[in-house]
Protein backbone atom coordinates (compact mmCIF):
# COMPACT_ATOMS: atom_id res chain seq x y z
CA UNK A 1 0.00 0.00 0.00
CA UNK A 2 1.48 3.72 -0.85
CA UNK A 3 2.62 5.58 1.62
CA UNK A 4 -0.07 8.18 0.83
CA UNK A 5 -3.00 5.89 2.06
CA UNK A 6 -1.22 5.41 5.73
CA UNK A 7 -1.97 7.53 9.13
CA UNK A 8 -0.67 7.78 12.25
CA UNK A 9 -3.54 8.09 15.24
CA UNK A 10 -3.29 9.28 18.87
CA UNK A 11 -5.26 8.73 21.94
CA UNK A 12 -5.93 11.63 24.30
CA UNK A 13 -7.03 10.64 27.44
CA UNK A 14 -8.04 13.65 29.06
CA UNK A 15 -9.48 14.27 32.31
CA UNK A 16 -13.20 14.57 31.44
CA UNK A 17 -13.14 12.24 28.22
CA UNK A 18 -11.29 10.50 25.87
CA UNK A 19 -10.24 10.95 21.99
CA UNK A 20 -8.94 9.28 19.48
CA UNK A 21 -7.20 11.08 16.42
CA UNK A 22 -6.20 10.44 13.19
CA UNK A 23 -3.56 12.56 10.79
CA UNK A 24 -2.55 12.10 7.52
CA UNK A 25 1.13 12.08 6.11
CA UNK A 26 1.11 15.68 6.03
CA UNK A 27 0.43 15.86 9.70
CA UNK A 28 -2.88 17.24 9.13
CA UNK A 29 -5.96 15.66 11.59
CA UNK A 30 -8.70 14.19 9.39
CA UNK A 31 -11.00 12.36 12.16
CA UNK A 32 -11.63 12.79 16.08
CA UNK A 33 -14.17 10.64 17.60
CA UNK A 34 -14.87 11.92 21.57
CA UNK A 35 -16.25 10.02 24.67
CA UNK A 36 -17.15 11.51 28.08
CA UNK A 37 -16.48 9.66 31.40
CA UNK A 38 -18.16 9.94 34.44
CA UNK A 39 -16.86 12.51 37.03
CA UNK A 40 -17.49 10.46 40.31
CA UNK A 41 -16.97 13.04 43.72
CA UNK A 42 -18.54 12.53 46.66
CA UNK A 43 -19.10 14.56 49.53
CA UNK A 44 -16.14 15.22 50.79
CA UNK A 45 -14.98 17.00 47.13
CA UNK A 46 -12.57 13.75 46.60
CA UNK A 47 -12.95 12.90 42.59
CA UNK A 48 -12.24 9.83 41.21
CA UNK A 49 -12.52 8.46 37.64
CA UNK A 50 -13.72 4.56 36.66
CA UNK A 51 -10.03 2.91 35.03
CA UNK A 52 -12.70 -0.13 33.40
CA UNK A 53 -15.27 2.72 31.99
CA UNK A 54 -11.73 4.81 30.36
CA UNK A 55 -10.35 1.48 29.35
CA UNK A 56 -13.82 0.95 27.33
CA UNK A 57 -14.33 4.36 25.96
CA UNK A 58 -10.84 4.14 24.70
CA UNK A 59 -11.12 1.24 22.41
CA UNK A 60 -14.47 2.18 21.43
CA UNK A 61 -13.66 5.93 20.14
CA UNK A 62 -10.75 4.31 17.86
CA UNK A 63 -13.43 1.82 16.85
CA UNK A 64 -15.30 4.78 15.95
CA UNK A 65 -13.06 7.58 14.73
CA UNK A 66 -11.64 4.30 12.29
CA UNK A 67 -14.93 3.93 10.78
CA UNK A 68 -16.05 7.89 10.36
CA UNK A 69 -13.02 8.30 8.51
CA UNK A 70 -13.71 5.14 6.91
CA UNK A 71 -9.94 4.01 7.04
CA UNK A 72 -8.87 0.15 7.51
CA UNK A 73 -7.09 -1.14 10.42
CA UNK A 74 -4.21 -2.33 7.41
CA UNK A 75 -3.76 1.59 7.52
CA UNK A 76 -2.93 2.70 10.57
CA UNK A 77 0.84 3.09 11.24
CA UNK A 78 1.82 3.32 14.37
CA UNK A 79 -0.06 4.97 17.51
CA UNK A 80 0.86 7.95 20.26
CA UNK A 81 -0.49 8.52 23.96
CA UNK A 82 -1.44 11.54 25.60
CA UNK A 83 -2.77 11.89 29.23
CA UNK A 84 -4.17 13.68 31.98
CA UNK A 85 -1.70 13.59 34.79
CA UNK A 86 -0.90 13.01 38.18
CA UNK A 87 -4.15 10.91 38.09
CA UNK A 88 -3.23 7.68 39.58
CA UNK A 89 -4.35 3.46 38.81
CA UNK A 90 -3.72 0.78 40.63
CA UNK A 91 -4.40 -2.77 39.81
CA UNK A 92 -3.89 -6.58 39.83
CA UNK A 93 -1.08 -7.69 37.61
CA UNK A 94 -2.45 -11.06 36.97
CA UNK A 95 -6.04 -9.76 36.54
CA UNK A 96 -5.85 -6.62 34.94
CA UNK A 97 -8.26 -5.28 37.40
CA UNK A 98 -8.12 -2.20 38.80
CA UNK A 99 -8.07 -2.40 42.92
CA UNK A 100 -9.53 0.97 43.38
CA UNK A 101 -10.79 3.67 40.97
CA UNK A 102 -7.98 6.06 39.54
CA UNK A 103 -7.73 9.18 41.94
CA UNK A 104 -8.20 12.28 39.72
CA UNK A 105 -5.15 14.76 39.68
CA UNK A 106 -7.91 17.67 40.98
CA UNK A 107 -8.40 15.15 44.59
CA UNK A 108 -6.72 17.03 47.08
CA UNK A 109 -7.36 13.32 50.04
CA UNK A 110 -3.93 13.30 49.82
CA UNK A 111 -3.71 15.98 51.84
CA UNK A 112 -2.98 14.40 55.61
CA UNK A 113 -0.16 12.83 54.50
CA UNK A 114 1.73 15.24 52.97
CA UNK A 115 1.18 17.29 56.26
CA UNK A 116 2.81 14.03 57.73
CA UNK A 117 5.57 14.18 55.38
CA UNK A 118 6.15 17.46 56.10
CA UNK A 119 5.84 17.12 59.75
CA UNK A 120 8.68 14.43 59.33
CA UNK A 121 11.01 17.31 57.91
CA UNK A 122 11.25 16.04 54.26
CA UNK A 123 9.80 18.99 52.18
CA UNK A 124 13.02 20.57 50.70
CA UNK A 125 14.64 17.09 50.12
CA UNK A 126 11.48 16.15 48.32
CA UNK A 127 11.27 19.40 46.34
CA UNK A 128 15.07 19.49 46.08
CA UNK A 129 15.10 16.01 44.39
CA UNK A 130 11.43 15.80 42.46
CA UNK A 131 11.37 19.55 41.46
CA UNK A 132 7.89 19.55 43.23
CA UNK A 133 6.67 21.14 46.24
CA UNK A 134 5.02 18.79 48.71
CA UNK A 135 1.20 19.09 47.48
CA UNK A 136 -1.60 16.59 47.21
CA UNK A 137 -1.63 17.82 43.71
CA UNK A 138 0.62 15.09 42.66
CA UNK A 139 0.96 10.84 42.58
CA UNK A 140 2.49 10.20 45.52
CA UNK A 141 0.49 10.64 48.34
CA UNK A 142 -2.54 9.56 46.23
CA UNK A 143 -0.89 6.28 46.09
CA UNK A 144 0.34 6.52 49.65
CA UNK A 145 -3.60 6.93 50.02
CA UNK A 146 -4.46 3.65 48.34
CA UNK A 147 -1.95 1.78 50.54
CA UNK A 148 -3.47 2.99 53.77
CA UNK A 149 -6.70 2.61 52.51
CA UNK A 150 -7.34 -0.37 49.94
CA UNK A 151 -6.66 -3.28 52.08
CA UNK A 152 -5.51 -5.49 49.14
CA UNK A 153 -2.91 -2.96 47.77
CA UNK A 154 -0.06 -4.50 50.46
CA UNK A 155 -0.65 -7.92 49.83
CA UNK A 156 -0.69 -7.63 46.75
CA UNK A 157 2.40 -5.69 46.64
CA UNK A 158 3.89 -8.47 48.95
CA UNK A 159 3.47 -10.76 46.30
CA UNK A 160 4.72 -8.85 43.64
CA UNK A 161 1.14 -8.71 41.92
CA UNK A 162 0.09 -4.88 42.10
CA UNK A 163 0.73 -2.33 39.19
CA UNK A 164 0.78 1.46 40.58
CA UNK A 165 0.92 4.10 37.78
CA UNK A 166 -0.64 6.97 35.79
CA UNK A 167 -3.10 7.05 33.14
CA UNK A 168 -0.80 6.07 30.61
CA UNK A 169 0.66 3.02 32.45
CA UNK A 170 -2.62 1.62 32.63
CA UNK A 171 -3.45 1.73 29.08
CA UNK A 172 -0.26 0.38 27.81
CA UNK A 173 -0.30 -2.45 29.83
CA UNK A 174 -4.32 -2.53 28.85
CA UNK A 175 -3.23 -2.21 24.63
CA UNK A 176 -0.73 -4.92 25.75
CA UNK A 177 -2.88 -7.79 27.19
CA UNK A 178 -0.39 -7.38 30.67
CA UNK A 179 2.69 -7.83 28.48
CA UNK A 180 4.08 -4.61 28.99
CA UNK A 181 4.29 -2.00 32.44
CA UNK A 182 5.72 1.32 31.41
CA UNK A 183 5.75 4.81 31.67
CA UNK A 184 7.66 7.93 30.16
CA UNK A 185 9.91 10.31 31.95
CA UNK A 186 7.02 13.31 31.26
CA UNK A 187 4.48 11.32 33.30
CA UNK A 188 7.04 9.91 35.90
CA UNK A 189 8.34 13.15 36.44
CA UNK A 190 5.14 14.52 37.55
CA UNK A 191 4.36 11.54 40.13
CA UNK A 192 6.93 13.31 42.98
CA UNK A 193 8.84 10.19 43.13
CA UNK A 194 11.39 10.48 39.92
CA UNK A 195 14.61 12.01 40.93
CA UNK A 196 15.03 14.89 38.19
CA UNK A 197 19.19 14.45 38.55
CA UNK A 198 19.59 11.00 38.81
CA UNK A 199 16.18 9.86 36.38
CA UNK A 200 14.95 6.84 38.50
CA UNK A 201 12.39 6.89 40.72
CA UNK A 202 13.49 7.92 44.37
CA UNK A 203 14.25 4.61 46.59
CA UNK A 204 14.24 6.96 49.89
CA UNK A 205 11.27 9.16 48.61
CA UNK A 206 9.06 6.11 47.69
CA UNK A 207 9.75 4.49 51.23
CA UNK A 208 8.92 7.94 52.58
CA UNK A 209 5.51 7.88 51.18
CA UNK A 210 4.95 4.07 52.09
CA UNK A 211 5.01 2.89 48.16
CA UNK A 212 7.58 -0.07 46.92
CA UNK A 213 9.42 1.21 44.16
CA UNK A 214 8.82 -2.80 42.68
CA UNK A 215 5.19 -1.48 42.10
CA UNK A 216 6.09 1.27 39.55
CA UNK A 217 6.29 0.91 36.23
CA UNK A 218 9.62 0.90 34.15
CA UNK A 219 10.34 4.21 32.88
CA UNK A 220 11.46 4.81 29.31
CA UNK A 221 11.96 7.74 26.67
CA UNK A 222 8.89 9.34 25.36
CA UNK A 223 9.62 8.08 21.91
CA UNK A 224 10.39 4.37 23.17
CA UNK A 225 8.57 1.46 21.42
CA UNK A 226 6.11 0.98 24.36
CA UNK A 227 4.83 -2.38 23.02
CA UNK A 228 2.46 -3.43 20.33
CA UNK A 229 -1.13 -3.26 20.05
CA UNK A 230 -4.05 -5.32 18.04
CA UNK A 231 -6.93 -3.69 20.75
CA UNK A 232 -8.74 -6.58 21.37
CA UNK A 233 -8.68 -7.64 17.93
CA UNK A 234 -9.28 -4.38 16.06
CA UNK A 235 -6.22 -4.74 14.25
CA UNK A 236 -5.14 -7.59 12.40
CA UNK A 237 -1.86 -6.88 12.54
CA UNK A 238 -0.27 -5.56 15.73
CA UNK A 239 0.49 -1.59 15.55
CA UNK A 240 3.55 0.02 17.45
CA UNK A 241 2.57 2.18 20.48
CA UNK A 242 5.42 4.67 19.86
CA UNK A 243 5.03 7.60 21.80
CA UNK A 244 3.77 8.21 25.04
CA UNK A 245 3.50 11.54 27.45
CA UNK A 246 1.45 13.80 29.62
CA UNK A 247 -0.81 15.73 27.86
CA UNK A 248 0.89 19.33 28.87
CA UNK A 249 4.14 17.84 27.39
CA UNK A 250 2.43 16.48 24.46
CA UNK A 251 0.74 19.73 23.71
CA UNK A 252 4.50 21.37 24.25
CA UNK A 253 5.76 19.51 21.71
CA UNK A 254 2.50 20.17 19.66
CA UNK A 255 3.31 23.65 19.70
CA UNK A 256 6.50 23.25 18.71
CA UNK A 257 7.82 24.90 21.66
CA UNK A 258 11.61 22.82 21.09
CA UNK A 259 13.48 25.64 22.03
CA UNK A 260 14.33 26.78 25.48
CA UNK A 261 12.46 30.18 26.38
CA UNK A 262 9.98 29.33 24.58
CA UNK A 263 6.09 28.28 26.57
CA UNK A 264 2.68 27.28 25.90
CA UNK A 265 -0.60 27.33 28.27
CA UNK A 266 -3.37 24.52 27.78
CA UNK A 267 -6.02 25.54 28.62
CA UNK A 268 -8.63 22.15 29.98
CA UNK A 269 -10.25 21.72 32.69
CA UNK A 270 -7.49 22.71 34.78
CA UNK A 271 -4.34 24.85 33.19
CA UNK A 272 -0.41 23.70 32.44
CA UNK A 273 1.52 26.62 31.88
CA UNK A 274 5.15 25.34 30.79
CA UNK A 275 8.18 26.87 29.50
CA UNK A 276 10.79 24.82 27.28
CA UNK A 277 14.72 25.55 29.68
CA UNK A 278 16.67 23.27 27.54
CA UNK A 279 18.90 19.97 28.52
CA UNK A 280 19.37 20.92 32.67
CA UNK A 281 16.53 21.65 35.13
CA UNK A 282 15.57 24.94 36.81
CA UNK A 283 14.75 25.05 39.92
CA UNK A 284 12.25 27.40 41.25
CA UNK A 285 11.73 28.38 44.83
CA UNK A 286 8.97 30.68 43.69
CA UNK A 287 5.81 28.04 43.24
CA UNK A 288 7.01 26.75 39.67
CA UNK A 289 7.79 22.81 39.15
CA UNK A 290 10.83 21.74 37.65
CA UNK A 291 9.62 18.55 35.00
CA UNK A 292 10.92 16.47 32.06
CA UNK A 293 9.78 17.74 28.72
CA UNK A 294 10.41 14.82 27.56
CA UNK A 295 13.18 12.49 26.28
CA UNK A 296 13.76 11.23 22.62
CA UNK A 297 16.63 9.16 21.66
CA UNK A 298 18.09 9.28 25.02
CA UNK A 299 17.78 12.75 25.31
CA UNK A 300 15.99 14.29 28.03
CA UNK A 301 14.74 18.30 27.71
CA UNK A 302 13.40 20.06 31.32
CA UNK A 303 10.52 22.32 31.65
CA UNK A 304 9.32 24.88 34.39
CA UNK A 305 5.92 24.34 34.81
CA UNK A 306 2.91 25.99 36.62
CA UNK A 307 -0.41 24.10 37.29
CA UNK A 308 -3.60 25.58 37.78
CA UNK A 309 -6.52 23.87 39.31
CA UNK A 310 -9.54 25.28 37.68
CA UNK A 311 -10.00 27.66 34.40
CA UNK A 312 -11.98 26.04 32.10
CA UNK A 313 -13.82 24.00 34.91
CA UNK A 314 -15.29 27.86 35.98
CA UNK A 315 -16.83 27.75 32.66
CA UNK A 316 -18.52 24.18 33.52
CA UNK A 317 -19.34 25.43 37.17
CA UNK A 318 -21.07 28.50 35.60
CA UNK A 319 -23.32 26.42 33.31
CA UNK A 320 -23.95 23.30 35.74
CA UNK A 321 -23.71 24.75 39.61
CA UNK A 322 -25.39 28.30 38.75
CA UNK A 323 -27.34 27.90 35.46
CA UNK A 324 -26.15 31.19 34.12
CA UNK A 325 -25.15 29.49 30.48
CA UNK A 326 -26.54 26.95 28.39
CA UNK A 327 -22.97 26.32 26.81
CA UNK A 328 -19.98 27.84 26.90
CA UNK A 329 -20.25 29.65 23.55
CA UNK A 330 -22.52 32.08 25.16
CA UNK A 331 -19.55 33.38 27.18
CA UNK A 332 -17.83 35.39 24.61
CA UNK A 333 -20.74 37.17 23.83
CA UNK A 334 -21.61 37.76 27.28
CA UNK A 335 -18.75 39.22 28.58
CA UNK A 336 -18.46 41.39 25.67
CA UNK A 337 -21.95 42.99 26.89
CA UNK A 338 -20.59 43.48 30.20
CA UNK A 339 -19.71 46.73 31.83
CA UNK A 340 -15.87 47.19 31.17
CA UNK A 341 -15.93 49.19 34.83
CA UNK A 342 -17.38 46.56 36.52
CA UNK A 343 -14.70 45.33 39.53
CA UNK A 344 -16.14 42.08 39.94
CA UNK A 345 -13.11 38.88 40.54
CA UNK A 346 -14.00 35.80 41.14
CA UNK A 347 -11.04 33.51 42.16
CA UNK A 348 -11.91 29.55 41.96
CA UNK A 349 -9.84 28.20 45.13
CA UNK A 350 -12.69 25.27 44.86
CA UNK A 351 -9.88 22.77 46.22
CA UNK A 352 -7.51 25.19 46.95
CA UNK A 353 -5.18 27.08 44.81
CA UNK A 354 -2.68 25.38 42.83
CA UNK A 355 0.56 27.46 41.30
CA UNK A 356 2.18 29.83 42.08
CA UNK A 357 0.16 29.35 45.81
CA UNK A 358 -0.02 26.02 46.73
CA UNK A 359 -2.54 26.72 49.51
CA UNK A 360 -4.83 23.92 49.97
CA UNK A 361 -6.73 25.89 52.63
CA UNK A 362 -7.97 28.88 50.29
CA UNK A 363 -11.38 28.67 49.37
CA UNK A 364 -13.23 30.04 46.28
CA UNK A 365 -14.37 34.11 46.38
CA UNK A 366 -16.44 36.51 44.48
CA UNK A 367 -15.93 39.76 45.08
CA UNK A 368 -16.21 43.28 44.23
CA UNK A 369 -19.70 42.80 43.30
CA UNK A 370 -22.12 45.94 43.77
CA UNK A 371 -25.84 46.66 42.66
CA UNK A 372 -25.38 46.75 39.20
CA UNK A 373 -23.26 43.62 38.85
CA UNK A 374 -25.47 41.13 36.28
CA UNK A 375 -25.07 37.81 34.39
CA UNK A 376 -22.55 39.60 31.93
CA UNK A 377 -20.38 40.81 34.69
CA UNK A 378 -20.47 37.51 36.78
CA UNK A 379 -19.60 35.62 33.41
CA UNK A 380 -16.68 38.22 32.32
CA UNK A 381 -15.59 37.77 35.49
CA UNK A 382 -15.22 34.06 34.98
CA UNK A 383 -13.09 34.56 32.15
CA UNK A 384 -10.79 37.00 33.16
CA UNK A 385 -9.76 34.63 36.47
CA UNK A 386 -8.70 32.38 33.61
CA UNK A 387 -6.28 34.82 32.49
CA UNK A 388 -5.19 36.43 35.44
CA UNK A 389 -4.00 32.59 36.97
CA UNK A 390 -2.17 32.45 34.05
CA UNK A 391 -0.53 35.63 33.89
CA UNK A 392 0.73 34.85 37.42
CA UNK A 393 2.62 32.00 36.86
CA UNK A 394 3.73 33.26 33.30
CA UNK A 395 5.31 36.16 35.72
CA UNK A 396 6.76 34.22 37.70
CA UNK A 397 8.68 31.58 34.91
CA UNK A 398 9.88 34.60 33.01
CA UNK A 399 11.89 35.42 36.23
CA UNK A 400 12.86 32.35 37.46
CA UNK A 401 14.22 31.10 33.82
CA UNK A 402 15.73 34.56 32.76
CA UNK A 403 17.39 35.14 36.23
CA UNK A 404 18.77 38.51 35.08
CA UNK A 405 19.41 37.60 31.73
CA UNK A 406 17.31 40.10 30.04
CA UNK A 407 15.74 36.86 28.26
CA UNK A 408 12.26 37.19 28.50
CA UNK A 409 9.22 35.30 26.59
CA UNK A 410 8.49 36.63 23.41
CA UNK A 411 5.01 34.94 22.81
CA UNK A 412 2.83 32.14 24.61
CA UNK A 413 1.19 29.65 22.12
CA UNK A 414 -2.18 28.69 23.81
CA UNK A 415 -4.10 25.55 23.01
CA UNK A 416 -7.42 24.21 24.63
CA UNK A 417 -11.17 24.44 23.78
CA UNK A 418 -11.22 28.10 25.84
CA UNK A 419 -8.68 29.65 23.11
CA UNK A 420 -11.56 29.73 21.00
CA UNK A 421 -13.20 32.73 23.03
CA UNK A 422 -11.85 35.58 21.59
CA UNK A 423 -12.55 37.90 24.64
CA UNK A 424 -10.20 35.93 26.76
CA UNK A 425 -7.67 35.78 24.12
CA UNK A 426 -7.79 39.39 24.13
CA UNK A 427 -7.26 39.71 27.50
CA UNK A 428 -4.51 37.25 28.32
CA UNK A 429 -2.94 39.69 25.60
CA UNK A 430 -3.22 42.45 27.36
CA UNK A 431 -2.80 41.04 30.82
CA UNK A 432 0.33 40.14 30.05
CA UNK A 433 1.76 42.26 27.71
CA UNK A 434 3.22 39.94 24.83
CA UNK A 435 1.22 38.54 21.86
CA UNK A 436 -0.79 35.58 22.58
CA UNK A 437 -0.89 32.73 19.66
CA UNK A 438 -3.89 30.52 18.70
CA UNK A 439 -2.81 27.62 16.26
CA UNK A 440 -5.54 26.32 13.70
CA UNK A 441 -5.82 23.08 15.44
CA UNK A 442 -6.78 22.83 18.63
CA UNK A 443 -6.14 19.31 19.53
CA UNK A 444 -2.33 20.12 20.59
CA UNK A 445 -1.48 17.29 23.11
CA UNK A 446 -3.33 14.34 20.70
CA UNK A 447 -1.13 16.33 17.99
CA UNK A 448 1.67 16.41 19.82
CA UNK A 449 2.64 12.59 20.37
CA UNK A 450 1.18 11.35 16.83
CA UNK A 451 3.77 13.83 15.71
CA UNK A 452 6.72 12.48 17.78
CA UNK A 453 4.92 8.60 17.29
CA UNK A 454 5.47 9.31 13.98
CA UNK A 455 8.89 10.67 13.62
CA UNK A 456 9.82 7.62 15.63
CA UNK A 457 8.62 5.68 13.07
CA UNK A 458 9.90 7.48 9.99
CA UNK A 459 6.92 8.36 9.28
CA UNK A 460 7.21 12.00 9.79
CA UNK A 461 10.39 14.53 9.31
CA UNK A 462 10.68 16.77 12.53
CA UNK A 463 11.62 19.49 9.99
CA UNK A 464 7.97 19.49 8.40
CA UNK A 465 5.94 19.41 10.79
CA UNK A 466 6.17 22.89 12.31
CA UNK A 467 5.52 26.55 11.30
CA UNK A 468 3.54 29.27 12.22
CA UNK A 469 0.89 29.49 9.61
CA UNK A 470 -2.31 29.32 10.84
CA UNK A 471 -1.73 31.17 13.95
CA UNK A 472 -3.84 33.45 15.08
CA UNK A 473 -2.20 36.50 16.94
CA UNK A 474 -3.62 38.64 19.83
CA UNK A 475 -1.33 41.46 20.84
CA UNK A 476 -1.62 43.95 23.64
CA UNK A 477 -4.39 46.55 23.29
CA UNK A 478 -5.24 47.52 27.06
CA UNK A 479 -3.54 50.71 28.36
CA UNK A 480 -0.75 50.13 30.57
CA UNK A 481 -2.07 51.65 33.54
CA UNK A 482 -5.30 50.20 33.28
CA UNK A 483 -3.60 46.68 33.07
CA UNK A 484 -1.76 47.30 36.41
CA UNK A 485 -4.84 48.21 38.07
CA UNK A 486 -6.55 44.99 37.34
CA UNK A 487 -3.51 42.93 38.08
CA UNK A 488 -3.38 44.63 41.68
CA UNK A 489 -7.27 44.06 41.96
CA UNK A 490 -6.75 40.31 41.15
CA UNK A 491 -3.76 39.74 43.69
CA UNK A 492 -5.97 41.76 46.21
CA UNK A 493 -9.04 39.13 45.20
CA UNK A 494 -6.29 35.88 46.19
CA UNK A 495 -4.90 37.38 49.53
CA UNK A 496 -8.51 37.30 50.76
CA UNK A 497 -9.27 33.76 50.09
CA UNK A 498 -6.20 32.83 52.07
CA UNK A 499 -7.15 35.12 55.58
Amino acid sequence: MEHETKYMLSVDQSTQGTKALIFDRSGKMIQRHDIQHRQIVDGNGWVEHDLEEIWENTKAAVKWVMEEAGILPGQIVGLGISNQRETVAAWNRKTGKPIFHGIVWQCPRGEQICEGVKAQGYSAMIKDRTGLELSPYFSASKLAWIFQNVPEAGPLAEKGDLCCGTIDSWLVFKLTQGAEFKTDYSNASRTQLLNLCSLTWDREICRIFGIPVSCLPKICDSDAIFGKTRMEGLFDEAIPISCVMGDSHGALFGQGCLEPGMAKATYGTGSSVMMNVGDAPVFSNQGLAASLAWSRGGKVQYVLEGNINYTGAVITWLQKQLGLIEHASETEGLALKANPRDRTYIVPAFTGLGAPYYNSDATALITGVTRMTGKPELVKAALDCIAYQIQDVLVLMDREFGKGTGRGIAALRVDGGPTRNRYLMQFQSDVLGIPVEVPGDEELSGIGVAYMAGIRLGFYDITDLFGDSGRERYVPRMDQEVRREKILGWKKAVERTVL
